[in-house]
């Protein structure tokens, strides 16, 4: 056969096959028709590849193929040529769509929404050609070796512009052997920085994207501005160095802006929450241990404005001794406790409401959001501060020592029981005596008298009230499952379900007591017979003195520090809060906002 100016000649002919040539035939026919095919193949290369043009308003059929090196350019070329009006009903812009759809069934050549797109465009991602969609349900979907996807939510963390090219920096979640498991995949993952950079093709689609792309994150309530504490001095002074290397560069990859204050004494973080100008950020970081959280809570509900301060989101990043209410919020969903899985939280914007505890002692009052603990827990959290230079391996080092020289103090408690535990303790009365003198037995509290929060309002005389009578080893009241990276305080307390937990040991073998101290690290102590645990709405403290030493009172402790001092306690001579003496406990379910992993 040869080609005429007519084009293919046929020329018939007749084909008759005996069976002893039947498979010598059927070989030849198989192997013209794979020369066929290839020839084929190179005729529509040669013919196609070459550069669109334009003559007299009309789009030439030369130039259009796509498979080989720069094809998928010089479509996306026709593809913008082809996007005027006039060229609405061109027919072969018809059929060259039609024959690349058969190529890449992947990339639906769809604009609208109505068909699950945001916006859906060509664009070179990482150096390729592809097609590049943001679904409306939130996902970046693209061809690179396999469909690709990212999840604007819980993946992206941010994007930055050079040039045209957009560079989308996201956290994406790998198993163990690593592979990319997506967004709540199973245990053994870590988290790593990617950029996923889309270089686009025209003007328009720059802006475009950047504008869709803005939009969807900012749909998703993420903070803008932060007010970040660092606490230079906690734990082993690691904080400046986490910031720097794990905080900063997540942040900014996020764009999110922040102003950041370190700490140089004692309740300066409280002193900044309770004067600072809230309405400029859209929450408020620690990169500390508890203790710099605590203080800013308290700053916050010292303010006039505080029912609207208090709604501020708080995060935490790990970077002090203890860390138990971050390491609480990340092990809820089974991750590490660091500062980059902490600040991943903060970045992407969820939150949980969180319950404040009111501690009034007379006219004064206290807000704790983690624990409180008088008796060995105390002992061991404030003594130990004597060896800080060793961590977090302080706090083992000296239960050691006082399980061996073990203390008990006299006193009692008095609590009001959540439904279930009413079996604790014994039936006891409402005492005038315990009030604080804001919370005058039920009537309305006069909010006007007083700048701040003044704690729940709650009938305190109408409620079932249980007591206990001592002597005991350890009170320990806990608000959230964590005291610390590696203590497992209170393994059912939940973050806003209105109770404190309380755990209470009163008589307890040393050896018991040692193997249940081995056991906190996973929860198992409050299944001991040595130990009541329970939840409880309000708790009335009457602390005493050690039952060997009269003369020598204890420490009460809150969210790892220092409450009230006895007579004769670790650094009596120092002045303290409050008195070592009654105190009354109630919580205010939910009054707090964390920033959170889910």
């Amino acid at each position: 056969m040869e080609p005429d100016d007519g084009g293919w000649r046929t020329i018939p002919f007749k084909l008759q096959l005996d069976k002893p040539l039947a498979s010598h035939v059927c070989l030849r026919l198989l192997i013209f028709l794979l020369l066929s095919s290839i020839c084929f193949a190179l005729i529509c290369d040669i013919y196609l590849n070459k550069l669109v043009r334009k003559d007299d308003g009309m789009v030439s059929r030369e130039g259009f193929a796509c498979n080989g090196p720069g094809g998928l350019e010089k479509y996306a070329y026709l593809q913008s040529s082809l996007s005027g009006p006039k060229y609405a009903n061109n027919v072969l812009a018809f059929e060259f769509f039609h024959f690349e759809s058969s190529l890449w069934p992947e990339m639906e050549l769809s604009d609208s929404p109505s068909d699950g797109h945001i916006v859906s465009d060509l664009v070179r991602v990482n150096g390729i050609m592809t097609r590049l969609t943001l679904t409306l349900d939130g996902r970046l979907v693209w061809m690179e070796a396999g469909q690709r996807c990212l999840w604007l939510e819980k993946e992206v963390l941010g994007f930055s512009t050079e040039g045209s090219c957009i560079r989308i920096r996201a956290a994406i979640e790998f198993d163990e052997v690593g592979c990319c498991v997506g967004p709540g995949g199973g245990g053994g993952r870590r988290v790593v920085r990617r950029v996923l950079a889309c270089e686009t093709l025209s003007t328009e689609s720059f802006t475009l994207w950047c504008q869709k792309l803005r939009d969807y994150l900012y749909s998703l309530g993420r903070p803008k501005k932060l007010l970040i504490f660092l606490n230079p001095f906690g734990g082993k002074r690691s904080a400046p160095k986490v910031f720097e290397d794990e905080v900063k560069p997540l942040l900014e990859d996020a764009a999110i802006e922040f102003d950041l204050q370190e700490t140089g004494y004692q309740l300066h973080a409280k002193e900044i929450a309770h004067t600072v100008d809230l309405a400029k950020y859209d929450g408020i970081v620690c990169v500390s241990g508890d203790g710099i959280l605590v203080e800013v809570i308290n700053g916050l509900l010292e303010r006039d404005d505080w029912k609207a301060a208090i709604k501020m989101p708080l995060g935490m990043i790990p970077a002090g001794t203890g860390n138990g209410m971050v390491k609480s919020l990340l092990d809820s969903v089974g991750q590490p406790c660091k500062a980059f899985y902490a600040t991943l939280a903060i970045i992407r914007g969820h939150k949980r409401p969180l319950d404040v505890a009111t501690i009034s002692q007379e006219d004064k009052k206290f807000f704790s959001v983690l624990m409180l603990a008088w008796g060995l827990i105390a002992d061991i959290d404030i003594e130990s501060e004597k060896y800080r230079w060793m961590g977090i391996a302080r706090l083992d080092f000296y239960a050691l020592q006082r399980i061996l020289h073990l203390r008990r103090y006299e006193g009692r408690i008095s609590f009001v029981p959540a439904p279930g535990y009413e079996i604790h303790g014994e039936p006891a009365s409402f005492s005038a005596e315990w009030a604080a003198p804001s919370q005058d037995h039920g009537e309305e509290q006069v909010d006007v008298l007083c700048s701040g929060y003044q704690g729940p309002k709650i009938k305190l005389e109408e409620l079932s009230w249980r007591t206990i009578d001592g002597p005991f080893v350890s009170i320990w009241l806990h608000n959230v499952p964590w005291g610390s990276e590696n203590t497992m305080a209170a393994p059912n307390a939940k973050f806003s379900d209105g109770y404190i937990d309380l755990i209470a040991i009163q008589d307890c073998p040393r050896l018991s007591l040692l193997s249940l101290m081995t056991e906190m690290d996973k929860g198992g102590h409050v299944k001991s017979p040595h130990v009541r645990y329970l939840k409880v709405k309000t708790l009335v403290l009457e602390p005493g003195p050690r039952t060997d030493n009269p003369a020598k009172e204890g420490i009460i402790d809150t969210d790892g520090e220092v409450l009230a001092r006895g007579k004769g306690a670790y650094k009596s001579d120092q002045e303290t809060f409050m008195a070592y003496g009654r105190l009354q406990v109630t919580v205010d379910q939910g009054l707090a906002t964390l920033f959170s992993p889910k």
